[in-house]
């Protein structure tokens, strides 16, 4: 007989907003009959007021500690995954797409990974609450409300950036931000990509245009280096959008689209498997 397998997706998040925000894409992938879950990262309590009230648990949390968590993770599963990440959660599912345990990967503006070289200013700006300290490496740190106006929520009304950060926002650990700064001077760095991967999945990358922490020309630097790759990878550029854009009002329209883009490459929310 013929049974019907949901395919498996995993949402991975960034700095500065818990696993809990993923919420309503996780609702909309199961409801398009995909098996969707969004783990924390290493330590990350089940809350956002957990989170808040111990910050040192995610303290010096660096990015091979979080590529492991969630390989850990995906290894577990009888298949490869979708994995679709935002912000350093998109450095790490292009990873893991590298890694070759994708079926198909969405980095929605992702954290510059090693090869990248525009460093506009408004992504220093973005980064100062964590790197204008280096004691801050090995500590957690919090956005104030302006900071997060400034990198997250500068495309949407203050009252939606103000309503997001109460509701979201966490500490997070500074080290990925210093780890991601330092890539290009490191041979080794945790921010190093497989791009020449030809037998990986399908990758999408994901730009908001007026994004201050991951601006546009960051997006499309990671892409073209995916260049010596034939395997498929995409660009899409939304033009209105901030960093804010998968927590946003305007979430929908970003999760549309990777269910759309996912069903061009022939992945949808349940597989046949033939069962004696």
């Amino acid at each position: 007989m013929t049974t019907a397998n949901p395919t498996k997706v995993i949402f991975i998040h960034g700095l500065w907003l818990h696993s809990t925000a993923w919420q309503p894409w996780v609702d909309l992938f199961n409801k398009n009959g995909f098996d969707a879950v969004a783990p924390g990262w290493p330590n990350e309590p089940a809350t956002v007021a957990a989170a808040r009230n111990n910050p040192g648990l995610v303290a010096n949390i660096g990015i091979d500690d979080i590529t492991a968590h969630y390989e850990r993770i995906i290894r577990d599963l009888d298949e490869a995954p979708v994995v679709i990440g935002h912000s350093f959660g998109g450095l790490i599912t292009q990873k893991l797409a590298g890694m070759g345990l994708t079926r198909a990967a969405v980095a929605i503006d992702p954290a510059q990974i090693k090869g990248v070289k525009p460093l506009p200013f408004a992504q220093l700006r973005s980064g100062l609450p964590a790197l204008g300290n280096p004691a801050n490496k090995k500590r957690a740190v919090s956005l104030t409300e302006k900071q997060f106006r400034y990198g997250f929520g500068n495309a949407i009304s203050e009252e939606e950036s103000s309503q997001l950060f109460n509701r979201w926002t966490i500490p997070s650990p500074a080290r990925p931000l210093f780890e991601a700064a330092s890539a290009n001077f490191s041979a080794k760095s945790p921010a190093k990509v497989n791009t020449a991967n030809n037998t990986r999945g399908p990758l999408l990358l994901v730009s908001g245009q007026m994004d201050h922490t991951v601006p546009d020309v960051v997006t499309r630097a990671a892409f073209k280096l995916y260049g010596d790759s034939t395997a498929v990878t995409e660009l899409k550029q939304f033009a209105d959008r901030g960093h804010s854009l998968t927590v946003d009002s305007g979430w929908k329209a970003i999760a549309d689209y990777s269910l759309e883009w996912l069903a061009r490459q022939g992945v949808r929310g349940t597989t046949s498997q033939q069962t004696a």
